[in-house]
């Protein structure tokens, strides 16, 4: 009995769980396109990543915002379910949009190199890491994406702003993840402004109304408090 009662109080606590029943539908979507799009799509490209070199080492960051990301969700998960809801709506609707753009234009690079000068531990990971992922889906660059929205996450909860070392290393940590992307040449810099152009947008929609709110009634309490 007693360990039903505990079952039920950990289910009524974390019934925001439910949540993640999205991974149901963006994980299959996700196989499904990495399975299918592999020839006949739009290349994404710009002048600007010629110039890009490859570094092998932002293998490192770009492999942290796996860590990251999930580290985010879980504090949020566990300590502010507001919070934890509007980074799951802001994340997920972007995941969602990547989606259909990723169906509607097929679309992938041919920025990878053909091969490596260098041979160490980090380009034996990038090795890993291009045989795993494909160079298609691409836009906009959920790396980025997610990065960003897990930025806006934190710097929007008044828990986390008062430890600022800890909001700047996770900015920094962001910061690396986003520079991975186009030095390891899994995205393009049009990708990662994209992401950057959804994560605002959708920031106006999903944060900025409920700060709107708050700052309203704060004022009317003030005022009627005199």
């Amino acid at each position: 009995m007693g360990f039903k009662i505990k079952a039920m109080e950990l289910l009524k606590k974390y019934k925001h769980a439910w949540v993640f029943s999205y991974a149901l539908l963006y994980i299959p979507w996700f196989l499904y396109l990495e399975k299918h799009v592999t020839t006949d799509y739009y290349v994404i490209h710009s002048s600007i990543d010629e110039h890009i070199p490859f570094v092998e080492y932002f293998i490192v960051p770009y492999l942290l915002w796996f860590v990251f990301i999930a580290a985010v969700f879980l504090y949020f998960f566990f300590t502010d379910v507001e919070g934890f809801y509007k980074l799951a709506k802001l994340s997920f609707i972007g995941m969602t949009i990547f989606l259909v753009i990723s169906t509607l234009m097929p679309n992938g690079l041919m920025l990878r190199p053909h091969f490596f000068s260098r041979d160490n531990i980090f380009i034996d990971m990038v090795k890993t890491l291009y045989r795993a992922d494909t160079p298609t889906n691409v836009f906009p660059s959920l790396h980025v994406f997610n990065s960003v929205a897990a930025c806006i996450a934190i710097n929007d909860s008044q828990v986390l702003r008062k430890h600022k070392k800890l909001c700047w290393g996770a900015y920094i940590l962001a910061g690396t993840i986003i520079l991975a992307t186009v030095f390891l040449k899994q995205h393009s810099v049009i990708d990662v402004m994209a992401a950057f152009v959804m994560a605002y947008a959708l920031y106006q929609f999903v944060y900025v109304p409920q700060t709107r709110r708050f700052s309203r009634t704060v004022r009317e309490t003030v005022l009627q408090s005199k």
